[in-house]
């Protein structure tokens, strides 16, 4: 493995983390793959999400669990990386799949485009800005 594939699969390893911990329902796991002063254009909310105490107001208005479609699975694939010293720029794909609703029908996945710039500090990875670009809305009855 060359230094640099070394370095994109640590790029990666950060972002799929993110995703487990956030499945997993561990925000403060998550904060854990985030920069303090992370930025974030979340795929449900028009504005920027400036910083921890930013985020933290989202997953507060976030709905409650039961009010509406439920993740199933949330699967980072097909990641493009490059590393420039201290910063990587991932490319990547986010597919999300949903339950059935409670009558038993299949919901069509969301598909999302995503871009991440890390930075790396004291020898590991972490997201410096995020921004999700839905491509095709799931959650409803296809």
């Amino acid at each position: 493995m060359t230094a640099a594939s070394h370095e994109r699969d640590e790029a990666w390893a950060c972002l799929t983390g993110m995703y487990d911990a956030y499945m997993a329902g561990q925000p403060e796991a998550v904060d854990t793959f985030l920069d303090p002063d992370a930025t974030i254009f979340d795929s449900a909310r028009p504005d920027l999400i400036r910083g921890k105490a930013e985020l933290d107001e989202v997953r507060r208005a976030r709905p409650a669990p039961g009010d509406g479609p439920v993740e199933e699975s949330v699967e980072a694939v097909r990641p493009v990386i490059d590393v420039f010293g201290e910063l990587a720029l991932a490319r990547y794909w986010l597919v999300v799949t949903f339950r059935p609703d409670s009558q038993g029908r299949s919901l069509v996945p969301e598909t999302v485009r995503n871009t991440a710039v890390l930075t790396r500090a004291s020898g590991r990875w972490r997201i410096l800005h995020l921004h999700e670009d839905v491509v095709q809305t799931g959650g409803h009855a296809g």
